[in-house]
């Protein structure tokens, strides 16, 4: 995005007259989250596709048990130029019931140099697909007797796929091996999730196994290294190497193994007498500790909620680069992708409490207790976004985990439209399938939703029991179930039937009345969900509150079990407001019919964070005092994304008292995103009257996100300013701000400031480059021929460099090709000549791009300069 979005999908969540839907999600592109082996995607399961067959439905069930892997020891080397892993891996096995005299073990993309029997020089036989190895063992072993496989092995990970949640499934990658990229460390790193760890070490690849292990990391001595469990020891091998012993004693799956290698800075705490490790490179040492806040308050929060203390031996916190997913709960060591890495004043806007504690409480779910099975992915997953919202409820507030919960509920109905599956889906059509909105935000909301049906003690008492009884193995989703059922005494069969092993959700009409003469108020709740796509019914157990007259509440817990019911209540006289679904917990899309009057009476009595915020959005575009006033008093709100969303319906009828309040949230509003909307509205309402409270913003404010909406407001409002402060700017090393300083300067048609696009234009990173080289390449174009012919010529030696960024290559290619397009249209200063030659110079950097994605992206952008 070019600039920060103040209010997220939930802005979208609610219509804009008094009879809308209370949840409608927004559209595919709301939603983008990354978090461990995540991008949010629907399973395109479409309605109406199937066709009537007799065979039996698609199942994938968990793998079949036949050796018990007990332990893994690895002596690893690299050999960075081939990209290879050197291996030594002994395996110790047991029949895990039936005698057996071979083992099936997964090696993928593999050479085998030799495979014996600890203990005995003489090779056993095996054979190799080149996906599985089968090992004969000679003679036949029973249960409980152990034996050891040596395998020594070249493994050469390589790119085969991967998924919307992983980009590519290496297991192992190699990133700028050979140091030819001047602006990217060498690393090495692993990302085994689903089954991509047998890409460098052969194992039996699947969730429902657990081993301990040991790892003898070999390595240049000016790398540090990170992986399972303890540091034992580091040996200085004396020819420039070191090799790191690190022992797991604790069983977990193969594929939380993990690796990480590169020149890190580690800042090293301590929790309860447990080493907190945090990766970083160099130059964030001292942003360390920021960019993982909270990291020892959450294991505190998360052990006393859980009352099973962090059970693993370490915790330590990893950045790499050109990760291929958002982040990765391996046990002792989460990998975190490059955008968690940042300096901490750009923390201020946007801080990783929500991933980090997404992957910290994996550790118990999903690392203590594991999923059996990818078709029970959201016992894993689900729990860990659930942790969002505790984290937030706990630190921040109610309201703050009510918002990300709204989020969430969107994240999952937007998805939802493309297609639904039951959450415990044995029917997918691949895997990787699993990692989608359902897993994540379905999974959430549904153990909310119990959470609020069972009451906060029975809900963590049964999570403990749960964790307790399933320590250290693997489960399904009945697991989970009969935890809480004794705990609570209850069968909670209809529970789970409805959220975790069918589809969909519900879809409600809710219409409130009032009967004088019988003094009664009547709630009529009518499920319209498409009943063959979905249960027709579901059962949901719902507060009701009404408010009455003398200003009490009374609440009614009711069940609706059937496809159109109503309930009726006494009352004397009507109530001031009728709220269905008072604790605001239920997934569902609402087409709740309340009035006016009752939404304003909602946004000052309701206690809830979701009440104000429906209340809000519905009156949008009201016109009368009453509404306004609503309006205007969430201008003033408790919490910032009321503030902003009353922000967002100010429109051009907004007298002086509004902008003065404006004017004011711009600069003294707590919240950094706030004071942001709060410029960008003033800008929106063409109100040229806060060029004072701008500069004091670009001055002294501490959130790079203001400074750059202030800046943004002075280039159009005051734009000698704009020039004098960007010039002030210049040297923070900000994407954002940088942008905005172009685009300044490119408005000015003044080619003195060529030179500050020369001096960054080989720093910024990723999209943003592409609009930062188009700003010089329209400034020089400005500025004539002369111009042009400089700025063409440095733009090609960026793009035939191959050790900047592919992104900044690319942004400079693009960048030439429309000056290309400028002389072709006949504008400019210049002649046709000079369109010629740029592209001839077009031409020689697609000959010498070595690049194939890059050159395929030249080729579509001008497909007559194919060689």
């Amino acid at each position: 995005m070019k600039k920060i979005t103040l209010f997220l999908a939930a802005a979208f969540l609610f219509g804009c007259n008094t009879q809308q839907k209370v949840v409608v999600a927004p559209g595919p592109d709301m939603e983008f989250r990354q978090l461990d082996t995540m991008v949010v995607t629907a399973n395109k399961r479409q309605a109406g596709t199937e066709t009537e067959n007799y065979s039996l439905p698609v199942y994938h069930p968990s793998r079949k048990r036949e050796n018990d892997l007990l332990h893994t020891r690895l002596n690893l080397r690299f050999d960075w130029e081939k990209e290879q892993v050197i291996g030594i891996a002994a395996l110790t096995l047991t029949p895990y019931f039936y005698p057996s005299d071979k083992a099936v073990l997964d090696a993928k993309g593999f050479e085998f140099q030799k495979i014996s029997m600890e203990g005995s020089e003489q090779p056993l036989h095996y054979t190799y697909d080149g996906e599985q190895v089968v090992v004969q063992l000679g003679r036949q072993y029973r249960k409980g007797e152990k034996y050891t496989l040596n395998i020594s092995y070249t493994a050469m990970p390589s790119e085969s796929g991967g998924s919307a949640a992983i980009t590519s499934d290496k297991g192992l990658f190699f990133i700028n091996p050979r140091g030819e990229d001047i602006d990217k460390p060498r690393q090495i790193w692993t990302q085994g999730e689903t089954e991509n760890n047998s890409r460098w070490f052969p194992t039996i690849d699947s969730p429902n196994e657990r081993c301990t292990q040991e790892v003898y990391l070999t390595v240049d001595s000016s790398m540090q290294t990170l992986s399972n469990g303890l540091l034992i020891s580091s040996t200085n091998n004396g020819d420039g190497t070191r090799t790191d012993y690190w022992k797991m004693d604790q069983p977990h799956a193969p594929y939380l193994f993990m690796l990480a290698i590169g020149k890190y800075a580690v800042v090293k705490e301590d929790w309860e007498g447990k080493p907190v490790w945090y990766y970083v490179e160099p130059e964030y040492e001292k942003d360390a500790t920021a960019i993982f806040a909270h990291t020892k308050e959450m294991l505190s929060f998360f052990s006393d909620k859980l009352k099973v203390k962090y059970p693993w031996p370490k915790f330590a916190q990893v950045v790499v680069r050109d990760y291929v997913s958002g982040a990765m709960e391996n046990t002792t060591c989460v990998v975190f992708g490059e955008p968690v890495q940042r300096h901490r004043r750009e923390l201020i806007d946007d801080n990783n409490d929500q991933i980090v504690a997404h992957e910290m409480f994996h550790h118990w779910f999903g690392d203590l207790v594991t999923c059996e099975s990818w078709a029970n992915l959201t016992l894993n997953e689900g729990f860990a976004n659930y942790s969002e919202y505790l984290w937030f409820e706990h630190q921040y507030g109610a309201d703050e985990a009510d918002y990300h919960l709204l989020n969430e509920w969107s994240g999952y109905l937007s998805a939802a439209r493309g297609g639904i599956h039951p959450l415990i889906d044995f029917g997918y059509g691949d895997k990787e399938d699993m990692f989608d909105s359902h897993s994540y935000n379905k999974g959430g909301a549904i153990l909310h939703m119990l959470r609020s049906y069972l009451g906060d003690d029975a809900f963590w008492a049964g999570l403990n029991l749960y964790l307790t009884e399933n320590a250290y193995s693997s489960v399904e989703a009945h697991n989970l179930r009969l935890a809480f059922e004794a705990v609570s005494g209850e069968d909670l069969n209809w529970f789970f039937n409805q959220w975790y092993f069918s589809e969909g959700h519900p879809e409600l009409n809710v219409t409130y009345g009032y009967d004088a003469a019988k003094e009664q108020v009547t709630v009529k709740v009518e499920q319209t969900q498409d009943p063959t796509q979905m249960p027709a019914i579901f059962e949901l157990p719902v507060a009701i509150d009404l408010y009455l007259e003398d200003g009490k509440t009374e609440r009614k817990e009711v069940r609706v079990r059937e496809r159109v019911q109503t309930f009726t209540f006494d009352a004397k006289q009507e109530p001031r407001l009728v709220t269905f679904d008072a604790k605001r917990m239920l997934l569902a899309e609402v087409q709740d019919n309340k009035t006016e009057s009752q939404l304003i009476y909602q946004f000052y009595h309701a206690p809830k964070f979701l009440d104000r915020y429906e209340s809000l959005q519905r009156l949008q575009g009201s016109s009368s005092p009453q509404a306004r006033k609503v309006m205007e008093d969430a201008l003033s709100g408790p919490f910032w994304a009321i503030r902003g969303l009353a922000i967002s319906t100010i429109d051009e009828s907004a007298g002086e008292n509004v902008r003065a309040q404006l004017r004011q949230m711009a600069t003294g509003d707590p919240h950094s995103q706030v004071r942001t909307g709060a410029f960008e509205k003033l800008m929106e309402l063409d109100d040229a009257s806060a060029s004072e409270e701008a500069k004091a913003a670009i001055g002294h404010d501490s959130s790079y996100a203001v400074i750059g909406s202030a800046l943004q407001y002075l280039s159009l409002f005051d734009k000698p300013a704009a020039l004098e402060y960007a010039s002030l700017l210049e040297e923070e090393e900000i994407d954002g701000l940088l942008l905005a300083i172009g685009e300044i300067y490119v408005e000015s048609e003044n080619p003195r400031y060529l030179s500050f696009f020369e001096k960054h234009a080989g720093h910024i990173k990723g999209f943003s480059a592409i609009y930062f080289l188009d700003g010089y390449q329209q400034l020089a174009t400005m500025s004539g021929l002369e111009a042009t012919k400089a700025a063409a010529s440095k733009l090609q030696a960026l793009a035939l460099d191959d050790t900047q960024l592919s992104w900044r290559r690319y942004a400079a290619t693009r960048a030439l090709n429309e000056m290309r397009k400028t002389y072709s249209d006949g504008q400019g200063n210049g002649k046709p000549e000079m369109a010629a030659s740029l592209m001839e110079m077009i031409k020689t950097i697609r000959k010498k791009e070595t690049n194939a994605q890059l050159q395929s992206y030249y080729d579509q952008m001008m497909p007559d300069i194919r060689p």
